[in-house]
This record gives structure tokens, C-alpha cells and sequence, in this order.
């Protein structure tokens, strides 16, 4: 099961504390008090006692791309408890009535004519969400993607009533209009409803009975949308129609998707991904389907890198660098990790390769054995340190980490001042790097715009393993 982490640590550096790498071994406690006003780029979830989603069997149905996947689903809602929701959390809370009634997840307006949304207790930011809804006319209701206390989100429109739009885009104002979906919505009966959310800047397409319905790209760099959110379904409350009319919703479901919704790569074996032809010629590229490391540059101990099979394996004694031979500006960039127990690294991104430490002449998003490292080390983390995070400067936050020995994925957008990682398709950070802390490094607006491609080789003693960290399925698009 991957590890849950709630938003917000923030945990004083120790002694034995991991450092970026072998240049440095610990950094100054100011960080821990720089990193305590990055408060206000993330908001708390707390998963408390509720109870985690079922694993849904696997299917093969025709999915809101329309095109047949083999992915996990996930059940959200089992027709009987309310465990894994939540009614607060989000941008809209609210009190309307929520209730179980015959299997189906059933809102009303409140004693006094009040709405409200009721939310996942999980955040999500790529995903397929699928339901059944069934709805008393007239009535209206949505479906939210992304919603957060501060940040924008966006709703799928069920306004079911005689001026109302169903399946249009909803943010703050209407982003995208829709007057010919209700047409196609059945009265008094279940209607199935799909809704895909991707991209770092978000992508949507919705689905009602299985034909596509809506299809909705917020422009590029808009600002004040959230990075992910909860999922929430909504009651709208403050109309005329009568206090007794509800909302049923019942066989909800989700499976997380790439953060990068062009459906350009394809299994190939052993875990390995190629590029279609039309990701291909959209941009994309493999940084890692050459048996050999000729793509590749080594800074320090040459000995022990392989490339084989599509599987780039770091050393796990001594410390160093492996980079790409090319330098980057804007890019997207995707890639599979998984690391030994105990073991230290870091993706580089837009490091010089003529610097003294490429975690600060560039930046370094830290990998690190979460899960064992400050008992076996008998230290604390800073919480830039835990996996994910951007070193010396922003946490991970609530982040989805799969246990030691599997394999992870980052998806990277940088471009310009701003930068997103996302970890297993749960966005961690979308941010402009001018704004950040950097301690006593040079501040991003001194780095390098452009640079290399890399990854960690950290001297790891309590590594059991020749090998501390593994790397494939590397692709990048230069921009």
C-alpha cells in the first residue's frame, strides 16, 4: 500500500540526517524556519479513521479517452457506510443531508434549505472518476475535481432544471458551456457519468452514457487553480425546488491516471514503456532505450553504472553524478524509480555541469528510503528531505510513495520560473521557483536556465544491495 503523508511536516534536521549528496552532509537548521512559511502553498488533509478504498477487480472498459485500459479501479463507495468521505475540506462546505438510501449515496438540502458538497477524504489529481447518478427534477448537483480550501477547482455541472446546464464546466464563473448535454440525460432514470481529470494545468472530458459530452483544457500557466484536491459531490441548496427532491449516487469508482494524459506510451515487457508514433511526433523521446550509456556523462566514480534492458542501476558505494550528454530548458520529463532499503538519491534537473553541487547549481527533487531511514539512522528529517521533496527549499506534502522495492514515478513539468512534480500521478507542488526558500544557496533566479538531466549516486553504508537505486521508462519532451 503506498505511504500516506499528511501535509505539512515540518521535522528539525539532526545529526546523521541525510544530505543532497556526497558534496554536503547536513544543512542549517534556519531551513526547518524557512520551510514553516511554505504553510500557506499547502492545506491540510488528515485521513483520520476513515477507511481506505476497496480495491475494485480490474477492467478493461472503455474508459473517458475511449480507449480499452487494463487499470486498477478503485471502489469509493461501498452502498452501505460513509467511510472514505468526508463533508468538509473543500472549497465549498456546506450542510446539506446526506444519507444512505437503498445502496446509493443520497443528498438533499439542509433543514433550512442549505447545500453542501460531500468530499473524498483523499486528495487526487489525474484520475478517471465514474458513477451512476440518478436525479429528481428539478435538482441541481455537480461533480468537483481538485477542490481545496484556498484554490480553485472546477465542477461537472447536473443541473438538472429547466435553465440549467448538464456537463458544463464550472470555476469560479463558467469556464465552458453546455446546452445540448441535458438533452441526453434520462429523467427518473440512472445515468452513467465519467469524468477524466489529467495535466498539471487541468484537462478534462466527461462522459454521460457513454458518449463524450465535454472536453475542456484550462489555458496554459492560468493561475490560482489547485494541484489536486478531493473529489466532491454536491447538493447546491438556495433554490426554489422542493426540500424533499435528492441526488442519488451510487457504483463510484476511480482509478489515478499519469499526470500527463497524451496516451503516447505503451507497454512493451518487463515493465518497459515505448512511445507511439504519435507521441513521438508530438515531442517525446526515451533517454534510456540504448543498452550502452553513450547518452550519459559521469561525474566521479565511473565504476558500476549499467544500462541494460532499458534499466539504468546506480552504485551503491561511493557518490557521484550520472547526467544526460544534453543540456534542457523547458521540458517535460517522466520516469520510473525504486531504491533499495536505505538507500539515498535525487533527480537533477537543470543542474550545470561545470558547478560544485548540481542540488544547488540547478535543483535536485530528493529519493530516499522514507520508511526506514530516521529509525535505522537514528536521526530526523527536515521535510524537504523525505521523497519528493524539492531539497532545500519545498516538503513533498501528502504524497502517495510505494513501498521499498517497487516501482515510483515522477512526472516533471519545468518551464520558465515554474516548476511541478508529481509523484504517482498526485501532483506534490506546482510552483514558481523565484518565490522559494533557498537557505544560504544561491536563490533559483542565479541558477542555471538550462542544464542537465541527472541522478544521485549516494555512498550508502546500511544499502544491503550492490545496487541502491534503479531508474527506467525515462522520456522527456524538450519544449
Amino acid at each position: 500500500m503506498a505511504q500516506r503523508v499528511p501535509l505539512g511536516m515540518n521535522r528539525a534536521l539532526q545529526q546523521s540526517a541525510p544530505g543532497p549528496q556526497h558534496y554536503e552532509s547536513s544543512m542549517p537548521s534556519r531551513f526547518a524556519r524557512a520551510i514553516a512559511a511554505l504553510t500557506f502553498l499547502v492545506f491540510p488533509f488528515h485521513a483520520g479513521a476513515q477507511s481506505p478504498p476497496q480495491e475494485a477487480k480490474q477492467s478493461t472498459e472503455k474508459s473517458a479517452s475511449g480507449t480499452a485500459e487494463n487499470s486498477a479501479w478503485r471502489t469509493l463507495f461501498d452502498g452501505k457506510t460513509l467511510d472514505g468521505w468526508v463533508t468538509s475540506g473543500g472549497r465549498y462546505d456546506g450542510h446539506a443531508s446526506w444519507t444512505i438510501e437503498d445502496g446509493a449515496l443520497t443528498g438533499r438540502v439542509g433543514p433550512g434549505g442549505e447545500g453542501g458538497l460531500i468530499y473524498t477524504a483523499e486528495p487526487y489529481s489525474a484520475f478517471d472518476f465514474s458513477c451512476d447518478v440518478r436525479m429528481d427534477f428539478p435538482f441541481d448537483s455537480g461533480i468537483f475535481v481538485r477542490m481545496a480550501p484556498t484554490e480553485r477547482g472546477a465542477q461537472v455541472t447536473l443541473d438538472y432544471r429547466p435553465d440549467g446546464e448538464v456537463a458544463a464546466i464550472y470555476s469560479d464563473g463558467f469556464l465552458a458551456h453546455n446546452t445540448t448535454a441535458k438533452d441526453k440525460f434520462k429523467k427518473d432514470q440512472w445515468n452513467h457519468v465519467e469524468v477524466r481529470c489529467t495535466g498539471f494545468d487541468m484537462h478534462l472530458v466527461v462522459l454521460l452514457n457513454g458518449e463524450q459530452v465535454m472536453e475542456y483544457q484550462v489555458p496554459d500557466n492560468s493561475p490560482g487553480f489547485a494541484p489536486r484536491g478531493l473529489i466532491g459531490l454536491q447538493v447546491h441548496g438556495d433554490r426554489d425546488d422542493p426540500k424533499s427532491n435528492k441526488v442519488q449516487f451510487k457504483n463510484i469508482r476511480l482509478r489515478e491516471r499519469a499526470v500527463f494524459d497524451e496516451s503516447g506510451f505503451e507497454p512493451a515487457k518487463d515493465g518497459l514503456l515505448s512511445i507511439s508514433s504519435a507521441a513521438s511526433q508530438r515531442g517525446w523521446r526515451s533517454l534510456s532505450s540504448r543498452n550502452d550509456l553513450s547518452d550519459w556523462k559521469i561525474q566521479g566514480p565511473s565504476d558500476g553504472y549499467k544500462l541494460e534492458r532499458g534499466v539504468l542501476s546506480i552504485p551503491a558505494k561511493d557518490s557521484g553524478v550520472i547526467h544526460t550528454n544534453e543540456e534542457f530548458t523547458d521540458f517535460h520529463l517522466r520516469v520510473d524509480f525504486k531504491i533499495a532499503r536505505m538507500a539515498n538519491s535525487g533527480l537533477y534537473l537543470r543542474s550545470s555541469r561545470t558547478g560544485e553541487n548540481p542540488s544547488f547549481d540547478g535543483c535536485e527533487v530528493q529519493i530516499l528510503d522514507d520508511f526506514n531511514w530516521e529509525q535505522d539512522t537514528k536521526s530526523k528529517l527536515v521535510d524537504y528531505q523525505f521523497t519528493g521533496g524539492l531539497y532545500g527549499s519545498l516538503a513533498p506534502g501528502w504524497k502517495r510513495y510505494r513501498p521499498i522495492g517497487e516501482w515510483n514515478t515522477y512526472e516533471v513539468l519545468y518551464v520558465g520560473n515554474r516548476l511541478a512534480v508529481a509523484l504517482n500521478g498526485l501532483t506534490l507542488y506546482d510552483v514558481d521557483i523565484l518565490t522559494l526558500p533557498v537557505g544560504e544557496h544561491p536563490p533559483f533566479a542565479k541558477r542555471p536556465k538550462s542544464g542537465f538531466i541527472g541522478f544521485q549516486r549516494y555512498g550508502a553504508p546500511l544499502v544491503a544491495d550492490p545496487y541502491s537505486a534503479w531508474f527506467r521508462n525515462i522520456f522527456v519532451k524538450t519544449l
